[in-house]
């Protein structure tokens, strides 16, 4: 069993690292303060840092995540470089040169956080230059949403843009671009045991299944994104953790003429760029699921096996019709999403199961959207979520599934708008009466995201809206 970690080229041993031990509180004991705490819960970049992932396009790919959230045990025998290993002050990486001549940085606070999540995008393997420069891409390729997650209180952004957009392509000499072209050391199997808790990384999906029978209350992590702020935040201490976040078991991704299969512990940005836009209505919820950072970490299978009301997959993919694989010792069972929960963060999940893959059905509804409403545009939790997949045929619909999220107790697909939907003509009209049934689905709280009133409002001014879109969108195409 592995007990170190290689930190910018060095293995430090895990030492007197506790269960709970977070990697940022881990490293800035270590000397290594470049990484700092600003929020603790994964909304503000500061601490974050670069481990080296398996990649897509790569054997390698250099991931920004938060080490605020995730446990240092789960990174055992792993490979992290901070800010303080791209570069040195008197010889700076071309990503701390650029914001540093282009004004990038002023207090510092955020800088090392902006640093880590541009060198991840500067090693992109498909980044490349573009004719043209939009809003979200630069002429060298950049994509800035790579950089959201991070904050920056006092230097402003348009500098901070800039020197993203100044960046070439690594050099032949770069040591980090090589690095990618070989695989990142393998997960090591990890049993850490620290005043009666345990961390443990099974090497086999089966080992799993065994510990959370013998122990239910076992908290199972991947990203750790939920369980690492009711760690920092409300001082929650699981007696046993166990990370799965790197079993082949649960990181199978396939499509065939029947369905997409998407395992349970592939992280949002994997299963992103898997997918390449092949399900349309995800595509439009993976911008909109918190930030980068935080994308590179979480996982469809712990949105979902949370159980919360207000998680952003649950309505798409209760639009997309999706079921769930649970795998227990007992064997594996697939049940529908619609059916899965049964009560306010209450599941059919038993304690011993685990969400082994997400099955979506194929082919899939033409006509879909994705509406997030929420106090910020980005990286913020849904006062309402709506997904949408409707079939229309010769201009009547033929089907219709409306996943809501924030307005009930549970995630709930809108039975009754699908009915006011279903065989009548797609229509203003028609979507206007039907927009008056939304705006009575669920049973809306009101709460200091927003009130019930206004949650019903919005869900009839979504169907308003989807309406709307669909119809430029065919003025367009015509």
């Amino acid at each position: 069993m592995s007990t170190t970690i290689k930190v910018n080229g060095q293995d430090l041993p895990l030492g007197g690292a506790s269960v709970h031990t977070t990697t940022l509180d881990w490293l800035r004991d270590r000397g290594l303060t470049g990484a700092k705490e600003g929020c603790a819960e994964g909304e503000c970049g500061a601490c974050s840092v670069l481990v080296a992932r398996p990649g897509i396009d790569s054997p390698t790919e250099w991931t920004a995540i938060n080490a605020c959230l995730v446990p240092v045990a789960a990174l055992d025998g792993q490979e992290i470089v901070t800010s303080e290993g791209l570069g040195t002050s008197s010889e700076l990486h071309p990503v701390q040169r650029e914001l540093a001549v282009r004004g990038g940085s002023q207090c510092g606070f955020c800088t090392p956080g902006f640093v880590c999540s541009m060198a991840a995008e500067y090693y992109r393997p498909t980044r490349t230059a573009s004719a043209e420069e939009d809003c979200e891409h630069g002429p060298n390729g950049f994509d800035l949403h790579s950089l959201s997650g991070n904050l920056c209180r006092c230097t402003g952004y348009r500098p901070i843009r800039d020197a993203a957009y100044a960046l070439g392509d690594p050099d032949g000499d770069d040591t980090f671009a090589a690095r990618q072209s070989s695989p990142p050391p393998p997960p090591a199997p990890t049993r850490l045991t620290v005043n009666g808790a345990e961390f443990v990384r099974p090497e086999q999906l089966d080992d799993v299944l065994e510990l959370i029978a013998e122990c239910p209350e076992a908290k199972v992590v991947a990203g750790s994104t939920d369980t690492g702020v009711e760690v920092n935040l409300r001082g929650v201490r699981p007696s046993l953790v166990v990370a799965v976040d790197r079993l082949p078991e649960l990181r199978e991704f396939s499509i065939d003429d029947e369905q997409v299969r998407i395992g349970a512990a592939l992280t949002l940005t994997e299963v992103e760029r898997l997918l390449a836009g092949r399900v349309p209505l995800l595509e439009q919820l993976f911008p909109q699921f918190a930030s980068r950072l935080i994308r590179n970490g979480a996982t469809i299978g712990g949105n979902l096996g949370t159980g919360s009301p207000i998680g952003d997959t649950p309505p798409a993919l209760l639009a997309l019709d999706a079921s769930l694989v649970l795998a227990s010792r007992r064997g594996e069972r697939t049940v529908a999403l619609a059916d899965y929960f049964t009560g306010y963060r209450e599941t059919l999940k038993a304690p011993d199961e685990l969400i082994r893959a997400v099955l979506i059905p194929l082919p899939l509804a033409p006509l879909t959207a994705f509406h997030k409403i929420a106090k910020r545009r980005f990286d913020d939790i849904s006062s309402v979520a709506v997904g949408y997949a409707l079939d229309v045929v010769d201009g009547v619909v033929r089907e219709a599934r409306i996943g809501l999220g924030g307005v009930a107790a549970t995630p709930i697909r809108a039975r009754a708008t699908e009915q006011a939907l279903v065989g009548r003509p797609w229509t203003e009209r028609t979507v206007r009466e039907a927009a008056a049934v939304m705006a009575t689905e669920g049973t809306p709280l009101d709460d200091h995201r927003a009130s019930a009133s206004y949650r019903s409002a919005m869900l009839g001014q979504s169907l308003l809206r989807f309406h709307a879109q669909q119809l430029h969108v065919e003025g367009v195409s015509a």
